[in-house]
């Protein structure tokens, strides 16, 4: 049984703004629950091949859990995803100096990216939630003013969708967003993941240096135990000798997907299969990557790693699949661009489509 998230357990007042615990559903059966403390995903419910709903993602039973337990779970990340070497950039050839949090590296927008601040929230209806952000220029250390609008839509089609605007205010600034996202698709989200099947659609991925920032190299994947192009369980190749998987501890590489989107209408990145509940998602998305990462860093530890009804997050009791621009784009030219002038917008999506086998 899905543990039942109260929403009292999650009202505090958090930097002067108040916090809260949104349910959106659909015609369906489908349950989405968020808190706009880092616009975390704290649960979602979705039916398994005999129509038994089961919540598919970690999260925490209340705001203590998520303040204090793993600190990108759920979150929707800024204002730059992935690693910046040390923090460092430079933009018009001014450098800049990103506040360091996990050291040498700048990891998902600083030491209080966006998966530490308050949204302000306002449902628009029993299916639309609408988040707003605004990053200050010199926030964290990045330059300019970007205000962020994120709507999260769950669809009678059983899709989770987070749409995203943002747009450079004042200053050039550079942006990288994705949601971060832990899912386990038996519904059991203490139980290993590396029975999933996965499937993702992408012959390279980006070579990693010692503190797992893309160096700039694209590998095929071919002959190596990240080619998924065929589906392969995550388990399957998992204890490889590669020395992707040893730095990474498990998967946590950064994919370059074959026929990204174009014209806006997000495209088909990849595919995960529960074969047991028979339950599917598939991930589609605006962004040309997709990060894939197995829960190597959950450790089972107390209280950090106890969630949602007393369950123990482990090691591989989750996967995430986080599309986005490539890490470190902002330092290597050959990447697509991250950076955004004064006036210039970024807008993209990513969509959770949830079925059965």
């Amino acid at each position: 049984m899905a543990t039942d998230l109260k929403r009292e357990n999650f009202s505090a007042t958090i930097d002067g703004k108040p916090v809260d615990l949104f349910t959106l559903r659909n015609g369906r059966g489908m349950v989405v629950r968020i808190t706009n403390y880092g616009a975390k995903i704290e649960q979602i419910l979705v039916p398994d091949r005999y129509g038994a709903l089961g919540d598919v993602v970690q999260g925490y039973d209340g705001i203590e859990g998520v303040m204090g337990g793993q600190a990108s779970m759920g979150s929707f990340i800024g204002r730059y995803c992935g690693r910046i070497p040390d923090g460092r950039f430079t933009l018009d050839g001014v450098a800049h100096q990103a506040a360091v949090n996990s050291p040498p590296n700048t990891l998902h927008g600083g030491q209080r990216g966006s998966r530490f601040r308050v949204f302000d929230a306002r449902q628009l209806d029993e299916s639309n939630l609408e988040l707003t952000y605004v990053f200050q220029d010199g926030e964290e250390g990045f330059s300019g003013t970007l205000p962020l609008r994120l709507v999260y839509t769950v669809g009678d089609d059983n899709t989770l969708t987070i749409a995203w605007a943002a747009v450079a205010a004042d200053r050039t600034t550079i942006a990288n967003f994705t949601d971060h996202t832990f899912f386990n698709l038996s519904g059991d989200p203490g139980s290993s993941i590396l029975d999933h099947v996965a499937t993702i659609h992408a012959g390279r991925y980006l070579a990693l240096g010692e503190t797992a920032v893309p160096t700039g190299e694209m590998v095929d994947v071919t002959g190596t135990p990240h080619d998924f192009r065929t589906p392969a369980a995550l388990g399957a190749r998992i204890e490889a000798d590669d020395p992707m998987l040893a730095l990474g501890k498990g998967y946590d590489l950064h994919y370059v997907i074959d026929k990204p989107a174009s014209g806006g209408a997000p495209a088909l990145h990849a595919r995960f299969v529960h074969p047991a509940s028979g339950r599917t998602l598939e991930v589609l998305s605006t962004e040309p990557g997709l990060q894939l990462y197995t829960g190597n860093a959950l450790e089972g530890k107390t209280p950090r790693d106890v969630g949602k009804g007393g369950t123990l997050y482990t090691k591989h009791s989750a996967f995430c699949a986080e599309p986005s621009k490539f890490p470190n784009a902002v330092n290597i030219p050959s990447f697509p661009s991250t950076v955004l002038r004064p006036g210039q917008w970024y807008a993209g999506s990513i969509v959770y489509r949830f079925g059965v086998a």
